[in-house]
């Protein structure tokens, strides 16, 4: 097969949640398990960081890949799901695998594929800790997809573990309360090895401690350790100022991606940068700064918050859950225009009535969705837009619904896109 022909087989003959959803998920790690085992354990063979939460773990994972990279380590880097390119999960030092290595690799392992019948995400794991291994990286950053416990990635022996933060999303596979679904997402605490918790609440507090204790792993709450000064954004730039509570010290930054809700992820980035210097990885707080103001060009992060055009704003953000849009709102408040205009489309197992209430009730709605079976159909978003008080047009396709945002729009108002990362991707003149 080439490239075109091996994407095609991953997508379609493999199941693959963000296509079909729950049903996709294997429900134990025995099929990773056999093809690490087939590959003669490549994961065994790199050093990692393991990343898990709600929100903030594709930032986090990009954020600390670009610091490792600013001192001076090899890098590797899995998240998902991608955007635009599949190459975009598996990332050394910013750079994508080739499509050489995604043709060689499944035709190597297409034998186990057979017996065994993993899932897209199973393949993808695999496929990363193989690239790995090969470009002998230094360190890999790994993002877990879904949960933690039994998520595919949870078969790593990491250096450290981060939980970002938990909240309400995928309620039908990770449990309907917060403590469950913070009991999942602390599977992926280890025996010995360190843990970072990003933000933590009464409910779920516990929950970490309990498992840290279990397992012996050291566990520290960043919150605890660190805390928000002042913050203050334009659309290139967010800078922030960080006390450092231990110590009483101040220290300055200045992030290029400006979505107000990276200051949370820059808390939980700082502890974790504490906890790696304490494992004798050459980390300081220059290089920290220095990388924050780098870390689209370092890692090349899109999606969260980016400004595409102005006069009018166009910006788009892949959040896509009722967390999410609290954070986008908090960043709409802080960003001047006259009229907003907001694009947006979800999938089928998220509480849209929930995440659009939300969001400001009086911008203009304009409803879409994508080309995809998980998709929730327009029709009926619209009628839930309705139904909140958020009434709006509804086009089958994302570019036509930006056309008709654009066509209403002043140079001094903003058109949000937002709902979910594969309306993003199907936007036409948004290049990686």
């Amino acid at each position: 097969m080439n490239y075109q022909e091996t994407l095609t087989y991953l997508y379609e003959q493999l199941p693959m949640f963000s296509r079909i959803g729950a049903s996709a998920i294997k429900k134990d790690l025995t099929n990773t398990f056999k093809l690490c085992a087939y590959l003669k354990n490549p994961q065994d063979k790199i050093r990692t960081i393991h990343i898990a939460g709600t929100n903030g773990k594709g930032s986090t994972s990009h954020f600390i890949s670009a610091i490792m990279q600013t001192a001076g380590y090899k890098t590797g880097l899995y998240t998902s799901p991608h955007i635009k390119d599949f190459r975009e999960r598996i990332k050394v030092n910013g750079d994508m695998c080739s499509r050489e290595f995604i043709v060689d690799f499944v035709e190597k392992i297409k034998p186990v594929i057979t017996e065994i019948q993993p899932s897209f995400f199973e393949i993808t794991v695999a496929m990363a800790f193989e690239y790995f291994a090969q470009q002998k990286v230094d360190i890999a950053i790994i993002e877990t997809g879904l949960g933690g416990r039994l998520d595919s990635t949870n078969v790593i022996r990491p250096d450290l573990s981060i939980i970002t933060n938990i909240g309400w999303d995928h309620m039908d596979i990770l449990g309907n309360t917060l403590e469950l679904i913070a009991g999942e997402k602390a599977g992926i605490i280890k025996p010995d090895t360190p843990v970072v918790i990003g933000e933590f609440i009464a409910e779920t507090k516990p929950v970490f401690t309990e498992k840290a204790t279990k397992e012996n792993a050291p566990i520290s709450f960043a919150q605890e350790h660190w805390e928000i000064v002042s913050t203050k954004s334009d659309t290139d730039f967010l800078e922030i100022k960080v006390k450092h509570i231990d110590e009483s010290e101040v220290y300055d930054f200045r992030l290029d991606l400006t979505g107000i809700y990276q200051q949370e992820n820059l808390i939980t980035v700082l502890e974790s940068c504490q906890q790696l210097a304490k494992l004798g990885w050459n980390i300081n707080m220059k290089t920290i700064q220095k990388a924050a103001s780098n870390i689209k060009k370092l890692t090349h992060l899109h999606g969260r918050w980016e400004v595409l055009e102005r006069n009018p704003y166009l910006i788009i953000d892949v959040g896509h859950n009722k967390n999410c849009m609290m954070e986008i709102n908090r960043s709409l408040q802080n960003t001047q225009h006259r009229q907003l205009y907001i694009v947006c489309g979800f999938v089928k197992d998220k509480d849209v009535a929930s995440a659009l209430e939300i969001l400001p009730a009086n911008a203009q709605y304009i409803y879409t969705q994508a080309h995809m079976p998980r998709a929730l159909p327009v029709d009926e978003l619209a009628i839930i837009g309705k139904q909140t008080n958020r009434k709006g047009p509804a086009f089958d396709d994302v570019n036509e619904a930006i056309a008709y945002a654009k066509s209403l729009a002043r140079n001094e108002d903003l058109i949000l896109v937002c709902g979910s990362f594969f309306i993003v991707a199907e936007m036409e003149g948004f290049d990686l």
